[in-house]
């Protein structure tokens, strides 16, 4: 009678510490399943904090600009046709809702457009971002390559079947324009640290387009540009002190035939949705005001996020 009690106790204590283990996996499940949900929330409310910071953005851009102008913090600034200081919008944790928004806005016409310009220049730009000749030999050509018609590779260069197409995951050369910076992550020489930049300092993205019209905006290009227009460190710094005063309205006289502008209609928003302090969403568009019978209008170019 005893070992029967004895068998049943130790049947009693299994059965429960398989209900024990049981109700353990279901709560951990349960948990992780509240931790996804909690985690798509956020990145679905960031990405709509992330889509309000562009609109913000966009009503900046669309306001009475007559210029913008890089100002001593980094910052791009707006001025009225009477050259006239326009009160910024708060670009940084702009609370709403659960959440906030943080933008930033720069000048897409401040930077070399690669379809349109010439391999010395591109050779300055790399060289100002501290890249050495034979890479700068080798991205300069293989991006000739990449825009010309044909399949015939320059000295430095790559075409389909001598270089993309015996890659691991081959693909053929564009043969075309580019339709975006990211295709140069594809051209040859050009690296995700090169593309983006490493240690904080801005990499090739940062100072080129393929969205612009062509000439530079004196108002804003940064001295690493102004450097490939053949500007030199004297006339860069000369440029940023008069930046500070207001707007140029003309292009100074040495200035002249280096491929110059003053205005711009292209923009370049870079927007992140955060919660609880985290970037949960970012965003990146192109953002261009056209002039039309019924008055200005902006068009996005070009929209792209990171989720």
């Amino acid at each position: 009678m005893s070992r029967q009690r004895g068998f049943a106790l130790i049947a009693v204590l299994l059965v429960l510490a398989m209900v024990g283990v049981l109700g353990a996996e279901f709560a951990y499940s349960m948990r992780l399943e509240a931790t996804s949900v909690r985690a798509y929330k956020d990145t679905l409310t960031g990405a709509h904090l992330a889509e309000a910071a562009v609109e913000q953005a966009i009503r900046e851009i669309a306001g009475d600009v007559g210029f913008a102008v890089l100002a001593e913090d980094g910052q791009l600034t707006f001025y009225n046709r009477e050259r006239q200081e326009l009160k910024r919008l708060p670009r940084a944790n702009v609370p709403l809702g659960a959440g906030h928004f943080s933008y930033r806005i720069s000048d897409e016409e401040a930077r070399l457009n690669l379809n349109i310009t010439p391999p010395d220049r591109v050779d300055r730009l790399l060289q100002a971002l501290g890249i050495d000749k034979s890479e700068r030999d080798t991205i300069n050509d293989s991006l000739q390559d990449w825009r010309d018609p044909n399949e015939e590779h320059r000295l430095n260069g790559a075409e389909s079947e001598d270089y993309y197409l015996k890659l691991p995951l081959p693909y053929r050369s564009k043969n075309g324009n580019l339709d975006s910076i990211t295709e140069l992550l594809q051209v040859k020489g050009v690296t995700p640290a090169i593309f983006n930049g490493v240690g904080g300092k801005p990499g090739l993205a940062a100072y080129v387009t393929v969205k612009s019209p062509g000439q530079v905006n004196l108002n804003t290009a940064s001295c690493v540009v102004l450097r490939a227009l053949t500007l030199g460190d004297a006339e860069c710094s000369s440029v940023e002190q008069a930046r500070r005063e207001g707007p140029y309205t003309s292009v100074p006289g040495p200035f002249g035939g280096r491929g110059l502008s003053l205005t711009t209609r292209t923009y370049r928003v870079e927007a992140d949705g955060l919660i609880d302090g985290q970037v949960r969403a970012t965003l990146s568009a192109i953002i261009q005001r056209r002039t039309e019978a019924a008055g200005d209008t902006v068009t996005v170019l070009e929209w792209s996020g990171v989720r």
